[in-house]
């Protein structure tokens, strides 16, 4: 008699076994992921469990029940090709749905040879985010005619307001939780006294990651993305940069980035109105 897969909530030690998990897989997660995704949504994380034993995982975050976002879907290696990972999935998209209001989308960054399982499951391809390697030997000398801060300076409620023309939902804790991490960088640009861009460089397993890199304009962004970069300094850079913005495609090409990753981003539901042109670099392949 074959044993039944038990689908529940993480406990919080847990969740850093499913960092260590993506960082085998090598998908390169941040030094304190585990502490900032818990922080946004504790509900959000869901085990596997076979025999009581932890074998696969996946995140299910909801954002006010207005938006949600699947991602972090790992099945330890040992437990492939057996329907677990099926059940899994279909569980999570299940569990997801019954936490957002009728009819809220749901996003997700699938890698490229799963588009088409995840397709069967309702979702439906809207782009390309491709990550993108810098090889940061010392900080750029260039300064950026833009005045670029600490992105502490600016109101919360400002960098709220920035971020939702580029999220489908408010996102607060998720952000207090994000700009405040350790081993981080986060800088907004001032232009006309306003916020008119901010970005979050990060250090990670392997190198450092940007995300998001969010902006008005493409000067914006090479502003911001150039001292970013110098936190790198001495180490790998990495970028998720959405190809359906052509000025973000134009910002790696134009850094001499290498292309070593990328996910499809699908939706289950109504594609969000965003600002698509301000997204020079997702946040996360994880949370969105």
């Amino acid at each position: 008699m074959s044993i039944p897969l038990v689908i529940r909530n993480m406990l919080r030690p847990e969740l850093d076994q499913l960092v260590d998990w993506a960082e085998c897989e090598g998908w390169n997660p941040g030094l304190h992921d585990a502490d900032a995704f818990w922080a946004t949504d504790p509900q959000a994380y869901i085990a596997a469990e076979l025999d009581g034993e932890l074998i696969g995982g996946g995140a299910i975050t909801s954002y006010g029940g207005e938006f949600g976002f699947m991602g972090f879907f790992i099945v330890r290696p040992a437990f492939r090709g057996r329907g677990l990972g099926n059940q899994l999935w279909h569980a999570r998209r299940d569990r997801l749905l019954a936490r957002l209001q009728p009819g809220a989308t749901i996003g997700m960054d699938g890698v490229f040879d799963m588009q088409d399982y995840y397709a069967r499951g309702g979702f439906v391809f809207s782009h390309r985010n491709l990550r993108y390697q810098l090889d940061i030997a010392s900080a750029p000398e260039w300064t950026p005619d833009e005045d670029v801060v600490p992105l502490a300076e600016f109101p919360l409620a400002d960098i709220e307001a920035y971020d939702r023309t580029c999220f489908p939902a408010p996102r607060s804790a998720f952000l207090r939780a994000w700009i405040d991490q350790p081993d981080a960088l986060a800088l907004g640009c001032r232009r006309d006294g306003r916020l008119a861009g901010f970005g979050v460089v990060r250090r990670c397993q392997h190198g450092c990651k940007i995300g998001p890199l969010f902006a008005d304009d493409a000067g914006v962004a090479e502003a911001l993305f150039t001292y970013l970069a110098g936190f790198a300094a001495g180490g790998p850079l990495f970028l998720d940069a959405p190809e359906n913005n052509p000025e973000a495609m134009a910002l790696v090409q134009r850094h001499g980035m290498s292309e070593v990753f990328g996910c499809a981003r699908m939706y289950l539901g109504p594609f969000p109105d965003i600002s698509h042109e301000r997204i020079f670099g997702v946040t996360t392949f994880e949370l969105g």
